[in-house]
C-alpha cells in the first residue's frame, strides 16, 4: 500500500498558514494546469496554504502517457480521504478545508456529505461545481446536497454550462451554502471580451470571496 504521507502534493502559501485548502482537479486536466496554478498562487498570496494532488487516473496518465477517465467514485473519495491524512500529518496545527474544480469540488462534497468525514474538515470550496452534465439540466448531481452540514462556499460562473445563475437559482442547496457569482464567467470564470472583464480579474475576485468565507469561519 502506499504511503499515504508521500502523496506529490503541490503546495502554495506561508510556510505558517493558519489555513489549508486541499483543492482536487477536474476531470479532464491536472493539478497544474493554467486555471489551478492561477487560483493557488492568488490564494497563496492572501496568505492561505494551497495543497494540490492529483486522482489516481490522472496520476497514471503523467507515468503512462496515456489519456484515461476518471476513477469510479469510491476510489475518488478514497483518495481524497488519504490526501486529507497526508495533510493532517504534514500540518498538525493547521484548519482544513477542502475543495476543487468540477469534478474534484463534488467530491469533496459527497466526502463532506458522509457521516464518516474526517472530523479536521472544516469547510468547502467548490470551484466550477458541475451540478449537471450540460445540456442535461435534467440529470441533477445534488441528491447528497441535504446531508452536507459543513459550511460551503461554490464559486461558480454566471454562464457556467454546468449550472448557470438561471439554473441554480431553482436548486436548494446545502443548508450552509454560500454562492459568488463570478459575473459572464463560464466554467472556467472566464468572461467574454465584450464583458469589458478579464479572466484575470474574475479569479482575483474569486480568490477575495474564498479568503474572506475562511477568515470569518
Amino acid at each position: 500500500m502506499t504511503d499515504i504521507v508521500e502523496i506529490p502534493f503541490l503546495t502554495d502559501g506561508p510556510s505558517d498558514a493558519a489555513w489549508r485548502l486541499i483543492l482536487a482537479h477536474g476531470a479532464g486536466a491536472p493539478m497544474d494546469s493554467d486555471f489551478m496554478n492561477a487560483i493557488a498562487e492568488n490564494l497563496a498570496g492572501r496568505g492561505i496554504g494551497v495543497l494540490r494532488f492529483e486522482f489516481p487516473y490522472m496520476a497514471l496518465r503523467r507515468t503512462e502517457g496515456r489519456r484515461k477517465p476518471p476513477d469510479r467514485a469510491p476510489v475518488l473519495i478514497g483518495a481524497w480521504r488519504e490526501a486529507i491524512r497526508a495533510a493532517q500529518t504534514r500540518y498538525p496545527a493547521a484548519r482544513f478545508a477542502i475543495g476543487g474544480k468540477s469534478m474534484g469540488g463534488r467530491m469533496a462534497t459527497l466526502l463532506a456529505a458522509e457521516p464518516d468525514c474526517p472530523d479536521t474538515v472544516q469547510a468547502v470550496v467548490t470551484l466550477g461545481y458541475p451540478f449537471h452534465p450540460p445540456g442535461k439540466p435534467d440529470r441533477l448531481r445534488t441528491d447528497h446536497f441535504a446531508a452536507l452540514r459543513l459550511p460551503v462556499l461554490m464559486v461558480q460562473g454566471t454562464r457556467d454550462p454546468f449550472g448557470t445563475r438561471d439554473d441554480v437559482a431553482g436548486y436548494t442547496l446545502p443548508k450552509a451554502a454560500t454562492v459568488f457569482w463570478a459575473e459572464d464567467g463560464d466554467h472556467d470564470l472566464k468572461p467574454r471580451k465584450a464583458s469589458g472583464r478579464s479572466h484575470a480579474q474574475a479569479l482575483d475576485e474569486a480568490s477575495a470571496e474564498i479568503q474572506a468565507f475562511l477568515e470569518r469561519l
